[in-house]
């Protein structure tokens, strides 16, 4: 797989006029993971020994390996209601009910989930190396926020690399899964704040308590609901949001991270929003998409869409 960072096109300075060129971003390689195939709709993946065979609906062309190949794997999910609904693992062998994959310094814990995820997105660790050297520039300890936090791994990421953290989902599971990875990777004395809330409910008393944060790192969904039932739609919630978390910055930020798993937008889309609300900042914001190449034929398969500003 390529080494991560790799990028085609040029960064945009916000507030310039320059038209955004979108920048494929691939992850360096992981002893535990690997993309062997993709098509037909689905992904074959290897999970340290175990390999999975997963949905992928940009995986539109053929697959490489043979059926062989892919028949061998030790589980495949399938969807048993609608496209994002919950289905159920077919094992073709008996699995552990959990097990551990190593990225670097972490250490963190892989599930069969009944909406087909894992706890880990190996895509996203195309942005740390970003992260750590944003958070490398900081005078004194910084600062992250991490909101749709999930299992942790970007949370951790930042903390290994020195920044007290703060990480919000509405999931108790998550998070109770996060700090499962935080003991895995050895980080009990990290400074890590757990919030299991809604996100914009806990932004909105962040805004009130005065407090700043110097990263700010997200991954929202496309759909999802708070612990207490509150509506989450990217499309209308997202620019919400992020007006909203400009507040919640420091006077010179070190940097803000948006994901999103959103086909039916843009990494256009996400560009707008972050430069729109980063527009006061100054600096300059990259999009583009989150891409894993597979070993048989060494294609690249687009994951997710990002954007991210740095001064």
């Amino acid at each position: 797989m390529p080494a991560g960072g790799n990028k085609q096109g040029q960064a945009a300075v916000v507030g310039s006029g320059s038209l955004p060129q979108p920048i494929l971003l691939t992850p360096s390689p992981w002893v535990d993971y690997e993309l062997l195939d993709s098509g037909d709709g689905q992904k074959l993946e290897r999970f340290g020994p175990y390999r999975l065979v997963r949905p992928e609906t940009q995986a539109i062309w053929s697959p490489s390996l043979p059926a062989s190949a892919w028949s061998a794997a030790e589980a495949q999910f399938q969807r048993t209601r609608t496209e994002d609904g919950p289905g159920e693992w077919l094992q073709r062998s008996s699995l552990p009910e959990q097990w551990t994959l190593h990225y670097d310094n972490l250490k963190f814990w892989v599930r069969l989930t009944p909406f087909r995820h894992t706890g880990v997105f190996p895509e996203h660790s195309a942005h740390w190396a970003w992260l750590r050297a944003q958070l490398q520039q900081a005078q004194t300890q910084p600062s992250v926020l991490v909101l749709f936090g999930y299992t942790g791994l970007t949370t951790l990421c930042a903390a290994a690399a020195g920044a007290r953290v703060c990480h919000v989902d509405a999931s108790r599971p998550a998070v109770r899964w996060a700090q499962a990875n935080q003991s895995a990777s050895q980080l009990q004395d990290r400074p890590i704040r757990w919030i299991i809330d809604d996100v914009l409910k806990f932004v909105r008393r962040e805004i009130r308590r005065g407090s700043r944060y110097d990263m700010l790192v997200m991954d929202p969904p496309v759909f999802g609901r708070g612990p207490k039932g509150e509506i989450w739609r990217l499309g209308e919630s997202l620019p919400m949001l992020m007006a909203y978390c400009t507040q919640l910055l420091t006077a010179h930020p070190l940097g803000v991270l948006i994901n999103a798993y959103a086909t039916s937008f843009s990494s256009v889309s996400l560009y707008n929003v972050l430069a729109t609300a980063m527009q006061s900042f100054g600096g300059t914001v990259v999009a583009g998409e989150l891409v894993l190449v597979d070993t048989a034929a060494q294609r690249p398969l687009s994951t997710a869409l990002y954007a991210h500003w740095q001064p």
